[in-house]
This record gives C-alpha cells, structure tokens and sequence, in this order.
C-alpha cells in the first residue's frame, strides 16, 4: 500500500485540545472486524467486552517534562529545547531538538530559569533541528534531574495550540505510569481509571505490564509513497518475564490478549517466538507495521483515532483491515469523534 492510501479530510476542530473531564467517559468506537459491525459506547462501556482470564497489556512508561524554554547567551533569543534522551550521565550529554535551530551553532551556550542556574553548551548538530547539549550544573546528578523536572513542562503535541496548564501534567500520564523516560504518552491508556481498572480486576481481567519509551519518532511524518522505504527511529524497549508469562497462558488457553495502544502492539510484535508466542526482550526496537501483516500475540487493541498519513494510522489498518478502518474514520468525522493524544477512543475486536 502506498502513503497516499491514509490520507483523509479530519476538520481541525476534531483535534482535541482538551481531554474528557474524566477519564473512562471519552467515547469509545467498537469496530468488530468479524461483522464489519460499528457500535458507539463509552470508555467505561470496555468490561462488557472482556471475562475471566482475558490479557489486558499496558505500557507503563511514564512521561518526562520534556520541553524546556532558554536563552542564547548574548543576545537572549528564547529557544525551544525538547530533551529526546540521555545519551551519557556522567557528562550529562542529551541528544535534543531545538527551535529556532538556525539560530543554534556548536558553541553556543543556553541558559535556564531566571536564576539562570542551569547552563548548557551545544557540542554537536545531529539533524536540521537536532543538537547534542551537555549541561552544566554543579550539584549531584539528583539534583540535575530535579532542576530538569522544575524547569520542565509536559510535553503536549504541537497540535495543541494553547498554553500547558497545570492539569496537563496529570492527564498526559496513564494512571499506572512507573518508568520515566517517554516524551509523549501512550494515549490509549489515558482513558483508564483506578475505577474501571479495578472493576476489570473484579470481573477476573489480567494485565501484563512493558516499557516502551515512546519518541518523537512515532509522530515523523512518512514523507515517501512507498512505505518499505520509511525507517521508524528506535526506541527503548522492556518485556520482562511476567508478561510473557501472563500473556503466553492466555494465548495458550485461547482467551483475549488485547493491545492497549500501539506502542504496546509494536512492542509485543517485536519480539515473537517461532510458536508465535511472547519473549521476554530489552533494548531498542523501530519496528514498523502497515498492511499487509500478520499478527501474531494480540487479538484485539484500543488505540486512539490517529491524523492522516500517520505510521499510527497504517498499523491499525494493518490490524482491522484498510476497508474496515476507511469506513469507521469516515463515520467518526460525520458523528464527530475527537482526534489524537487527548481524543476518543477505539476498541478492534
């Protein structure tokens, strides 16, 4: 399939801005892909689709306030820094994207807060936008990761055009967020309450806990028609032995393992044994998935509604069927399904 297949009309104003005042009461699109059936139903609506001993896998990384605001030395000019990720701890090294990045030479320093306490040089350029800074700061590397949480702020998608409020810095974080290390959050599991999880608990649901530390990478756009020719950038990847363990009995007693989220659909996909079941893996993966492809550990996934053209987007018509997908977006614009991080939600049986 070629890049121009994903491309639909999405009217601006079903970007949401905003999450639903409370989590599990987003809507929530039901798409069987046995029928080609179309329900509309609440988030909380999710527990009549699951019983006992059904696999429910999470991605429990937790956001980091990612975006910073500092001034070039000398003339002051305000520059965006996005913090991707800690390349070395000792010399406090971050591979970072910058903005303005024309304005950002090798050499140039940064300064941070108004006491200006937090300095850093660029030693690099990696992209058009991308610089690696090494920090300077005289206390412990605790009190370096502090200062960066204290000058941080949530990471919302540029897509949201207003000011980060404090709510942000709740609501941009699933419930069960335990590993820092993403600059964006898993948005599927943002819609998850201590309420709903705890009736799914009840009702006898199981869930599997890995770490996928989303990047910036899953939001590039595809800029080529062909998609074998798109490279996902790598990110960090846990699947520890409990949830192989969890998932693997549940494939073996044919119950439900469902995706929640596409991190967590590509991270199990990453490491898949020749019987087609769960390993246990660390490191890094880029997988990419778009149809055609075979899926071999989930059998249903929530996932958010994604923006055309979107590497997001492809894997969930991978999952439900390019047809299935085309026809279920066409009918979230006309009944006005919100889009994105903080939008509705839909569940592929």
């Amino acid at each position: 399939m070629k890049l121009s297949h994903f491309n639909f009309d999405l009217p601006k104003e079903l970007l949401a801005e905003y999450p639903s005042e409370n989590r599990d009461e987003a809507r929530l699109m039901v798409v069987n892909r046995k029928d080609g059936t179309i329900e509309h139903k609440m988030f909380k609506d999710l527990i009549d689709y699951f019983d006992e001993g059904d696999v429910m896998v999470l991605n429990n990384t937790k956001v980091f306030p990612a975006r910073l605001y500092g001034n070039k030395e000398k003339t002051g000019a305000r520059i965006e820094v996005f913090l991707l990720r800690e390349l070395n701890e000792e010399q406090r090294l971050w591979d970072v994207l910058v903005d303005p990045a024309r304005k950002i030479r090798i050499g140039n320093k940064l300064y941070f807060g108004d006491d200006e306490s937090l300095v850093a040089e660029v030693i690099d350029n990696t992209t058009s936008r991308g610089r690696t800074l090494r920090f300077l700061y005289d206390g412990s590397y605790e009190d370096f990761r502090q200062k960066l949480k204290e000058l941080g702020e949530t990471p919302l998608p540029k897509y949201i055009k207003r000011e980060v409020e404090p709510e942000d810095e709740e609501r941009y974080q699933t419930i069960y967020a335990k590993y820092e290390g993403a600059v964006a959050a898993p948005t599927a599991g943002l819609h998850f309450s201590k309420h709903l999880l705890k009736r799914l608990e009840i009702k006898g649901a199981r869930f599997a806990e890995v770490t996928l530390h989303v990047g910036l990478g899953t939001f590039n756009p595809v800029e080529v028609e062909d998609l074998s020719k798109h490279k996902m950038d790598s990110e960090e990847l846990l699947i520890p032995e409990e949830a192989t363990r969890i998932v693997n009995e549940a494939k073996r007693n044919k119950k439900k393992v469902c995706a929640i989220g596409t991190t967590v659909m590509r991270a199990l996909e990453s490491s898949v044994s020749s019987e087609k079941l769960l390993n246990p893996y660390e490191g890094w993966t880029n997988k990419f998935i778009f149809p055609p492809y075979d899926f071999s550990i989930a059998d249903c996934m929530v996932t958010n509604f994604h923006t055309p053209k979107s590497t997001l987007l492809m894997m969930v018509s991978a999952f439900a069927g390019h047809d299935l997908i085309k026809k279920a977006y066409e009918e979230a614009v006309k009944e006005k399904y919100k889009f994105y991080s903080y939008g509705d939600a839909m569940l592929i049986l």
